[in-house]
């Protein structure tokens, strides 16, 4: 079965990667940084390997977004973020191809424990499976 494993962030998160503390995250060292990177990088190594990697990207900042929707006139209404509304969003994502759901599970539960700096907002990861049409 496929999965959909996401990770989430907010604007502030990616700015504190940058450096920026703010009230909802401290500022990322460049260590900090490099020692998620490498978790992440690790994570897909070894899915890679196990064969149940189909997919996985890390996202661009929530700044760089872009939303469009149906206006009443029928014509798209464009949004470029940042969105101050919007809490958090996708930061990222694997497409797994697991044996079952507690498969998947155990490794969401060792994506959770990505290291980040003391005090730096904690976001489940959140799994989906991907509907094959077949049920």
């Amino acid at each position: 079965m496929k999965y959909l494993v996401m990770v989430q962030g907010s604007q502030a998160d990616y700015e504190a990667m940058r450096g920026k503390a703010s009230a909802n995250s401290p500022a990322w060292n460049e260590k900090d940084v490099k020692a998620m990177f490498a978790f992440m990088e690790g994570i897909s190594n070894d899915l890679a390997e196990s064969g149940e990697m189909v997919d996985g990207q890390g996202l661009v900042e929530p700044a760089k977004t872009r939303f469009v929707s149906a206006g009443a006139d029928g014509q798209p209404v464009i949004s470029d973020g940042p969105y101050g509304e919007t809490k958090e969003l996708l930061a990222g994502y694997w497409v797994l191809d697991c044996e079952s759901l507690e498969r998947v599970t155990e490794i969401a539960a060792r994506i959770a424990l990505c290291p980040q700096p003391e005090g730096a907002p904690e976001y489940p990861v959140v799994i989906r499976p991907i509907d094959s049409g077949g049920a």
